[in-house]
């Protein structure tokens, strides 16, 4: 006979946002079990390695900091004071403005910290091997789910049956947990892919991430700490599919060479200093964020491409809501009007933020000069305007959605 286990918390997906969510539960009490298919790869150089980075906001990091995680990722964390915005649009490819946006003008902290995806893997690994309450089960997928009033019936993929109260759906894009409760989704594609991975310069980074807009989209260098005695960023290269493949099939000195002129040489030449790894871009949303026991958080329910932070902090977000109403209502964290309490404080935030940053992905592709020249004005016009320019960097810092 197959095994049941009864527990109060199932997270179906081991990623990043899946992890942080097992951790959030189990620090709070509840029993919780993970799953992910796939085992997650904790080491920089390993094949299959996630060399993307998250800048966790200032939000998130009071969140993290709340559940225990923080004391982990803090001495790997690299501060991010400045967002600065360079428009390349021009005839050339020579930076034509740039415009800093500085956390000091609104607050004491940085805008947020930067942190490497697979050391994030490694290090809630480890806080969750502290945690008695949470079972992490990796090689395993979530294979049947079937939900009642009272709970959710589950089938995992090594035969063990679950009852659960509350399952939360952090299985990606494609997520098996939405579609087998029949949740639908809103798709806009770009015809666009990302390239991540690592460099050095000669010039320091300061602290200063720096987003660079030409066409195609943006090309984006986040602060990392030192790598073998040079200052080293983040990259994330986004442009038109054919480009990228163009790009990635590069010899490395080539490579170098166009990614340096494509930084404007704002850092001098540009060094790769891990492999490249390539991702599809797409905006997407949920139609709701719920269903019978079952809470959809993180790229289960929302996609954005990597523009100004927002992806995984809208992740904590979710998280954040519900794990407060869940703390509020221990008896059954899994209840009807929990949950569509939860919808209705997240879902319209996160519409708004997909439609924002789905916008601003849009101008950043543009090819016109005409259009280009517009963008630049666009920025300018922003930055000129004090308190407009305040406003915008406390909305991208995304403070609002709590639960209450």
């Amino acid at each position: 006979m197959a095994e049941v286990i009864d527990t109060d918390i199932l997270v179906s997906g081991g990623g990043v946002a899946g992890l942080i969510a097992a951790s959030a539960f189990g620090q709070a009490g509840f029993s919780v079990l993970c799953v992910d298919p796939t085992p997650p790869i904790t080491e920089r150089d390993a094949e299959g390695s996630d060399l993307r980075t998250t800048a966790f906001l200032q939000p998130s990091q009071t969140f993290l900091d709340k559940i225990g995680l923080w004391d982990r990722f803090a001495p790997f964390a690299m501060p991010l004071q400045i967002m600065r915005i360079v428009d390349a649009g021009g005839e050339t490819t020579e930076p034509r403005v740039a415009h800093d946006f500085n956390a000091a003008d609104i607050s004491d902290a940085p805008f947020g910290w930067n942190l490497p995806n697979w050391l994030l893997r490694r290090e809630i690994l480890s806080f969750l091997d502290a945690l008695p309450n949470v079972d992490f089960r990796p090689g395993t997928a979530t294979a049947q789910v079937l939900t009642r009033q009272a709970e959710a019936r589950v089938g995992l993929s090594d035969g063990t049956q679950l009852r659960a109260r509350l399952v939360v759906a952090a299985d990606g894009r494609n997520s098996p947990v939405r579609e087998a409760v029949g949740i639908d989704i809103k798709t806009m594609r770009y015809g666009q892919k990302a390239l991540a991975f690592a460099v050095t310069h000669p010039t320091p980074h300061e602290n200063v991430s720096t987003e660079i807009h030409r066409s195609g989209g943006p090309f984006t260098l986040v602060p990392l700490p030192d790598y073998e005695g040079r200052p080293s960023s983040a990259v994330v290269w986004m442009e038109r599919g054919p480009e990228t493949k163009r790009l990635m099939a590069l010899d490395t000195a080539d490579f170098e060479r166009e990614m340096s002129d494509r930084s404007g040489h704002l850092f001098g030449p540009l060094t790769l200093v891990s492999r490249r790894t390539i991702w599809p871009i797409i905006s997407q949303y949920a139609e709701r964020m719920e269903a019978e026991r079952v809470a959809l958080i993180a790229e289960a329910a929302h996609v954005v491409p990597p523009i100004g932070a927002q992806g995984l902090n809208m992740s904590l977000g979710d998280l954040r809501v519900l794990l407060e109403l869940a703390e509020a209502h221990r008896d059954d964290p899994g209840a009807r009007d929990l949950l569509k309490k939860y919808n209705r404080i997240r879902h319209t935030e996160v519409l708004a933020r997909v439609t924002g940053v789905d916008a601003l992905n849009r101008a950043s592709m543009v090819e016109a000069q005409g259009l280009r020249d517009a963008r630049m004005h666009a920025l300018n016009l922003f930055y000129s305007v004090a308190p407009v320019r305040r406003v915008l960097m406390r909305a991208g810092l995304g403070t609002s959605g709590r639960a209450s």
